[in-house]
């Protein structure tokens, strides 16, 4: 039963994933934390961080990661290819009939009015890490006492160093992460 369950619930992400793996973040989080309670929200979070260091798409690391905790190696198979099957079928389908009809002014209209709803979900899972990082699971508070310190610090300082010195972002998220990990180990 935990194997169609893992199943249902990755080919849904996989049915409304559109616009990447960072869309696909909070229809994972509804059904891995929230619907099906797989995983707690500071879970959540480390699966996230893990599945955009390993190489491969975010949902389909996901999916690997919650379905091995949960079940195993067929949990992990089942998720997996949950997560995969509605994707490709989705994007066959699109090509093909892209490629039929893709001087239609409907489909150009069909494209341009998506974009707008990628950018919001991807600005929803930002947004949701960072209340997360700066004020832990109890969510935004007006209280100046519930802020993690070092992580609106190294937020702060990673933000202007992109904006000053234009960094790569890869090497200012390391940067950040071996602080981090220095800090939060002495104290």
């Amino acid at each position: 039963m935990i194997l169609l369950e893992l199943f249902w619930s990755f080919m849904q992400i996989g049915m409304f994933s559109i616009g990447g793996g960072m869309a696909a973040i909070p229809l994972i989080q509804n059904q891995v934390v929230n619907i099906n309670q797989w995983l707690t929200l500071t879970e959540f979070t480390d699966l996230i961080t893990i599945a955009e260091m390993t190489p491969g798409p975010i949902a389909i690391n996901s999916a690997t990661f919650v379905g091995i905790r949960i079940a195993g190696l067929p949990g992990a198979i089942v998720a997996t290819l949950g997560c995969v099957l509605p994707s490709a079928v989705i994007v066959f389908t699109l090509a093909w009939i892209y490629n039929k009809y893709k001087e239609l002014t409907v489909i150009k209209g069909i494209l341009s009015g998506l974009r707008p709803a990628i950018v919001a979900l991807i600005a929803s899972a930002g947004l949701t890490i960072f209340i997360l990082a700066i004020w832990g699971e109890g969510g935004f508070s007006s209280d100046p006492q519930s802020i993690n310190i070092t992580s609106a610090l190294l937020f702060t300082m990673g933000i202007f160093i992109l904006r000053k010195w234009r960094l790569n972002p890869i090497v200012v998220m390391l940067g950040s992460g071996l602080i981090g990990g220095l800090v939060y180990s002495l104290i």
